[in-house]
């Protein structure tokens, strides 16, 4: 059940409002008793306690004090943070809806802190025994605000939305989950939105000569699936498309060079940066933004049978380069690759990867960020930065020089899959740079796709991060 944000022109003490202030003085003194004011006064001053709750019994009553902050995307963080702070108590006291009162100067910030509660709200109950039983109670975020407008909040119910569904695809276990059902629910996502999906099956993929997907595949029962998921309204601004590629390994083992058990645990996710590519387009062609933009999708688990390709083969890829194998576990960049190759039918103006693709930009940055690399894209890289700041889904800049491609170079074909441990990300990027010839960022998103503690609006999970990204992204085309 998403949360809904929506806008109202009035609210009385009955409505459990939200109190968003920066100072005491901007307290409305008449919804508090004096005994009540002179606690929060006391309280925030000497103990620089800034959340305050107040039972009415009929109602409760928040006050929420949100330090000053200059920078717009800190100070947007901050109330998002904020937003998903207030959340344990709401829902605790069973309360299905709030309603915001910011400042009439600061709409955007009341949006951000309802962002964050929403965000936050998400849960996936799908496997609980009783589903009902466990079911947050908040459904409804009123903002009051008359300088909010209808499409704004719009696009943010929507782009949260599409963030819920890249999470649900991201914790479903492969067990369900394979690459064909991945590629059903794209088709979904795609018939819920308007947006155009077409599934190519594994007599396809072997028609097209997709060497590293097919690879990939040889250990896999289940068979490979290649989805292309396009938005195209009537008058797009753009000439040439948008390409987003998303890595879609529904289960890692890392193949014949087998991951140590700790390390496998969660490879469910291995698929969040095809699930993020299929939700953001999902997202783009639900909000109908102007713009052109194509998502491919390539999909398979990684597993070990008697025929799982093995180090040292050597695999001829979708655009006839020689790969050579040095270890089955560096398995994303081999699928990406076909993909990459196959998006220069469209004659890009960008194409963006986004993949769960090294534990060097986990060990990195953490979850903290995405590690990314560019090439022939600086202006549109400082956009998607940008972009990055208002959404806080940062984006760290790895260096990208020529010399890094030594360490993919091979003996005995064209290049490798891996390049050692040194820098791992960055091979892992060059390698993927191999395969274009178009403007290209490379998106790693390894460190904070999936999380095993809550961190402010994210819950325990897939995070659906690289979403609200590439959304934000388009929106601004």
């Amino acid at each position: 059940m998403q949360t809904i944000i929506d806008i109202t022109e009035k609210y009385s003490k009955q409505d459990n409002p939200v109190f968003l202030i920066t100072d005491i003085k901007d307290i409305d003194k008449k919804y508090f008793s004096e005994d009540e004011f002179q606690y929060i006064k006391s309280c925030h001053k000497e103990h620089k306690k800034e959340l305050f709750s107040f039972n009415h019994f009929d109602h409760w009553i928040f006050v929420q004090f949100i330090k000053k902050e200059k920078i717009r995307h800190l100070r947007l963080e901050s109330y998002r943070a904020a937003g998903a702070k207030l959340l344990k108590t709401i829902n605790e006291n069973k309360l299905h809806s709030i309603v915001i009162v910011g400042s009439e100067a600061k709409p955007e910030e009341s949006l951000a802190f309802a962002e964050g509660m929403a965000l936050c709200n998400y849960q996936f109950l799908k496997y609980k025994k009783k589903p009902a039983e466990k079911i947050n109670s908040l459904n409804t975020i009123y903002v009051y605000s008359h300088g909010i407008e209808q499409k704004a909040v719009d696009e943010l119910n929507i782009m949260i939305d599409g963030t819920n569904k890249c999470r649900n695809l991201v914790n479903e276990p492969v067990v369900y989950l394979n690459a064909v059902n991945l590629a059903e629910e794209i088709k979904s996502l795609g018939k819920k939105s308007g947006a155009k999906v077409e599934v190519l099956n594994k007599k396809k993929i072997e028609a097209l000569k997709m060497g590293g997907l097919l690879a990939v595949n040889k250990g896999s029962v289940d068979p490979p699936t290649f989805t292309i998921m396009e938005w195209k309204p009537d008058k797009p601004v753009n000439k040439k498309p948008y390409v987003f590629v998303g890595k879609g390994v529904v289960y890692d083992t890392g193949g014949m060079n087998l991951k140590p058990g700790e390390y496998m645990n969660n490879m469910k996710m291995d698929m969040a940066g095809g699930a993020a590519v299929a939700s953001a387009v999902y997202a783009i062609a639900t909000a109908r933004l102007p713009v052109h933009v194509i998502g491919l999708i390539p999909a398979t688990d990684n597993r070990t049978t008697g025929n799982a390709y093995v180090s040292s083969d050597i695999i001829t890829m979708y655009d006839g380069t020689k790969v050579e194998v040095i270890n089955t576990d560096a398995e994303g960049r081999l699928i990406l690759a076909d993909a990459l190759s196959y998006a220069k039918k469209f004659d890009p103006v960008l194409v963006i990867d986004v993949a769960t693709l090294t534990g060097s930009a986990a060990r990195a940055i953490g979850k903290y960020g995405i590690v990314a690399m560019f090439s022939q894209a600086g202006r549109e890289f400082n956009q998607l930065k940008k972009s990055g700041e208002n959404v806080c889904e940062r984006i760290v800049e790895f260096p990208f020089w020529e010399e890094y491609e030594e360490l993919i170079k091979s003996d005995v074909a064209d290049i490798k899959n891996i390049g050692g441990t040194d820098a791992g990300a960055i091979t892992a990027g060059k390698f993927l740079e191999h395969f274009t010839d178009y403007p290209f960022i490379h998106l790693d998103v390894a460190g904070p796709a999936f999380i095993e503690k809550s961190y402010k609006y994210y819950p325990i999970g897939g995070t659906g991060i690289a979403v609200r990204l590439l959304f934000d992204f388009i929106k601004r085309k």
